[in-house]
């Protein structure tokens, strides 16, 4: 009799430790989610921005079709990506996209004077911000979820109830990794 109530102690134990694991692993999944979904909020703010700052632009630099046509054909492919690395790989091209429109911009300094493309500039920069500090909090969610369900004994439960491995949110475009020379 004891030796039943032993076991059926040791299985209650058990039981109650599989359940603390796969709610962990829940837990940490849907932390992974809700990170995605703020990151994902700050790339459709920005997605919203750029037809104004384009169209702010637009009467000042009629010579610029081309620059026009790359951040458009960019936001495009960004607002049509599906995975996190077809996101990362399309934001990258939009930012590099962007980037030479604000190059070309320093030709326009009428533009530069302009308030409402100064706003839009400023929003433009405040949401570029939100858009990194969410990358990094939600790289830093999947590190820890991936963490989790390959490390022993929870990899046996994740594997069990097919917790797959997560994708980080990171920088294609190699020029970006560069250090940036400082030259006095």
């Amino acid at each position: 009799m004891v030796a039943i109530l032993v076991l059926l102690a040791i299985i209650v134990i058990f039981a109650f430790i599989v359940i603390g694991m796969y709610n962990a692993l829940i837990r940490l999944r849907n932390q992974v989610d809700n990170a995605w979904s703020q990151i994902d909020v700050q790339l459709k703010r920005r997605h919203d921005l750029i037809p104004n700052l384009v169209e702010t632009t637009r009467g000042y630099m009629k010579h610029e079709r081309e620059t026009f046509e790359s951040i458009t054909n960019a936001r495009a492919k960004a607002m049509g990506a599906g995975t996190v690395g077809e996101k990362s790989a399309a934001e990258a091209e939009l930012s590099g996209a962007l980037s030479k429109f604000l190059l070309v911009v320093e030709n326009y300094p009428d533009l530069k004077a302009n308030q409402n493309f100064l706003a839009l500039q400023e929003e433009l920069t405040s949401t570029e911000n939100k858009i990194s500090f969410s990358r990094q909090g939600y790289n830093d969610q999947v590190l820890f979820y991936n963490n989790k369900i390959q490390m022993f004994p929870s990899n046996i439960l994740a594997g069990m109830f097919n917790f797959l491995k997560r994708e980080f949110f990171e920088i294609e475009d190699k020029g970006e990794r560069q250090v940036p020379k400082v030259s006095f």
